[in-house]
């Protein structure tokens, strides 16, 4: 059964930076695409970014763009986020997610429903 486990997350100032990774277990990390999904207190679990197995198509939700940059390094097993400008409302607990598609062509990855396997979560807060 893959394994997935975040790191990195933190406090960080408004304006700050933070990368958070993502290390996944077994040997057909290459053959998934993966996202990265985030939930703030009394809120749902929402879509930040994903990324084709590859690594050479990338989608983001609107509240990132511009600001996030979601990365992977197949040969490491590790997918990354990494998050400038940050804003308060970006605290949230961060997971990353592998897709349920085995080497299925890319396609937008928005939806919780696309992904089957999850991490546990790292925390990111970010001060004012």
């Amino acid at each position: 059964q893959v394994q997935l486990v975040e790191s990195g997350g933190g406090l960080v100032q408004a304006g700050g930076s933070l990368r958070v990774s993502c290390a996944v277990s077994g040997r057909t990390f290459s053959s998934y695409a993966m996202g990265w999904f985030r939930q703030a207190p009394g809120k749902e679990r929402e879509f930040v970014a994903a990324i084709s197995r590859s690594g050479d198509t990338t989608d983001y939700a609107d509240s990132v763009k511009g600001r996030f940059t979601i990365s992977r390094d197949n040969d490491k097993n590790a997918v990354y986020v990494r998050m400038n400008s940050l804003k308060p409302e970006d605290t949230a607990v961060y997971y990353c997610a592998r897709s349920k598609g085995y080497r299925s062509p890319w396609r937008p990855l928005r939806n919780i429903n696309d992904y089957d396997s999850w991490g546990q979560g790292t925390q990111v807060t970010v001060s004012s």
